[in-house]
């Protein structure tokens, strides 16, 4: 005769297998949860109903959503990841085309913030408006930001350029000139406002645009922005300044360049964030934080009851 289970044994059981489902739920919610939000202009009083102007939507990821970041090499395009972020220039249409026919979003880089003198538009920067090299970057100098007649028609057309590719969205770099040696006077409000008109510009082209590193400006500019890149937050004890981002739901995306993710991955996984172990020229090597098999304890028991749940 087959001998009885104990009710007990049964209760966790059912227990157990409605977590699973409620679990399964939620995944499917949240995990490469890619909302696209829309962006209307205020009409201005004068304004008929039928001259409003169409709604325009952008990429808003969740939490959750994987990447490949990748601005040197041949772009590798056989990654399963939801988006690519690779660069406005150098990025063959080719491969943008063929990512999006794939289904992945295309993230276009640039530098918002810096010259750099082997772009094809250099030519197009006033000399006045040229600072001090950056740190590290000896082919690079800072941007007088606060001449916006001058340099706001160069990102504008940087922006219409990632339309015309067919990029989903940007991430302009550098836009923290006035917390660094730039050579002019930048203040904290002449980066804020440059910042929100990068912003705005990029949704008014239905683009998706990240913040990048600025951490001292996230808790202003968190509204403006889609998601967050940050660089080597981990390394320098930053963390704690992106979790504006995921407090409303946005991705905070981000790499470290040293260090061990055995440490590292933990502790990003912990505080939702989407990082990559990645070498400093961004090439297509990568170890992603979420796909590794790099797990603390409380991960590890998660992935025991997962399993547990697989065989009910």
């Amino acid at each position: 005769m087959k001998p009885q289970t104990p009710y007990l044994v049964l209760l966790l059981l059912a227990l157990l297998l409605a977590a699973c489902a409620d679990q399964s739920t939620e995944s499917e919610q949240s995990i490469e949860n890619n909302e696209r939000i829309t962006a209307n202009e205020e009409p201005s009083p004068q304004s008929s109903v039928s001259n409003l102007p169409s709604p325009i939507t952008v990429w808003r990821p969740a939490p959750g959503t994987s990447w490949q970041w990748q601005l040197t090499g041949d772009i590798d395009t056989s990654l399963d990841v939801a988006m690519y972020d690779i660069d406005l220039f150098d990025a063959p249409q080719a491969v943008i085309e063929e990512l999006k026919a794939d289904g992945r979003i295309v993230i276009c880089y640039f530098s918002a913030g810096s010259y750099e003198e082997w772009r094809d538009d250099a030519g197009d920067f006033p000399a006045e408006a040229l600072g001090e090299t950056l740190d590290g970057w000896p082919d690079e100098r800072w941007l007088d930001i606060r001449n916006r007649a001058a340099i706001e028609p160069i990102m504008a057309r940087r922006l219409d350029t990632a339309v015309q590719k067919g990029c989903d969205g940007v991430e302009p770099d550098n836009v923290t000139a006035y917390a660094n040696d730039s050579g002019f006077a930048i203040s904290e409000a002449d980066q804020i406002a440059y910042n929100i008109w990068l912003a705005e510009a990029a949704h008014t082209r239905g683009l998706s645009i990240g913040l990048k590193n600025a951490l001292d400006l996230v808790e202003t500019l968190e509204p403006h922005f889609d998601w967050a890149l940050n660089e080597e937050c981990y390394q320098y004890d930053e963390c704690e300044a992106l979790r504006p981002f995921t407090q409303a739901g946005k991705a905070v995306f981000g790499v470290e360049y040293e260090g061990d993710p055995a440490e590292f991955c933990p502790v990003m996984n912990e505080l939702d964030f989407d990082w990559l172990f990645k070498r400093l020229d961004l090439d297509a090597w990568r170890v992603a934080c979420r796909e590794s098999a790099i797990l603390n304890l409380d991960q590890a028991f998660v992935r025991t009851g997962q399993f547990l749940c697989n065989l009910g």
